[in-house]
């Protein structure tokens, strides 16, 4: 048995496995046991300014999006918190107030410091 490492988000040494995964119960980051840097590097996601948007962070609506399928509308300037990213076309997965689950692209939208 392979000592398992330190969490690569928060450094923390309660690390746990689970199948083929290592979980850190401490910040609830996952990640595989093999060393796949080619899939996390592909899934770094920039907003319409450029910065990178990471799992977790806040971010504002630069653009009215329609919603396809509906006649609801996100507005310019809606926050949306806890973003996570996904693989994709639609790489942002989010809850948006008055709308629910909804995956968007990152070009329409700006992080928030």
């Amino acid at each position: 048995m392979g000592s398992i490492p330190s969490c690569p988000k928060c450094s923390s040494n309660y690390v746990y496995e689970d199948g083929n995964i290592y979980i850190c119960p401490e910040c609830a980051q996952e990640w595989p046991k093999e060393n796949n840097l080619e899939k996390i590097d592909s899934l770094r996601v920039s907003d319409a300014n450029g910065s990178a948007i990471n799992d977790g962070d806040t971010v504002v609506v630069v653009k009215d999006l329609k919603i396809k399928g509906s006649s609801s509308i996100i507005k310019v300037g809606t926050k949306i918190k806890n973003v996570r990213i996904v693989d994709g076309d639609h790489n942002i997965d989010c809850k948006v107030d008055g709308i629910g689950a909804i995956q968007l692209k990152s070009e329409f939208l700006r992080k928030v410091p």
